[in-house]
């Protein structure tokens, strides 16, 4: 059984909303990804367990999702690995220089009502559009 793009969407988006509704309700941290791989780098007393669980949840999520409905992730990478890891360094730097990430400002942050957060959201948001953009109509990529 495949589900549906939207539906998987969907569920996608509520499973991210309550992790990130609870993670703020238990331990009054922000489920910003960035943040979280961030500070394993150079990790404080005490905080090193809670983000190993919370991104080990994110990948039994993954798991769990390609078991009861195969097919639905992707089999192979749609691009080369050295553009998806230049592509991953700038998501990298980015997240550094925007001081967080869509996950922390866009969800969390939003939630939140966060005035930086919603200008960091557009801000993200504008790039995204400008760079598909580009990328499909001026450097002539796929449609």
């Amino acid at each position: 059984m495949t589900l549906s793009p939207y539906l998987a969407a969907v569920v996608g988006g509520l499973l991210i909303g309550t992790a990130s509704v609870f993670l703020l309700a238990m331990s009054g941290r922000i489920a910003g990804i960035s943040g979280i791989i961030g500070g394993l780098l150079a990790p404080r007393r005490g905080d090193l367990d809670w983000r190993l669980a919370f991104l080990a949840g994110i990948f039994a999520g993954g798991l769990v999702f390609q078991i009861l409905s195969p097919g639905t992730l992707p089999k192979s990478l749609p691009n080369s690995p050295a553009t998806i890891v230049v592509a991953g360094l700038l998501v990298g730097f980015g997240t550094r220089l925007g001081n967080g990430c869509t996950s922390g400002h866009g969800v969390c942050g939003l939630g939140r009502r966060s005035p930086r957060s919603l200008a960091a959201t557009l801000a993200f948001m504008t790039t995204a559009f400008a760079t598909v953009f580009v990328a499909r109509h001026v450097l002539g990529g796929a449609t």
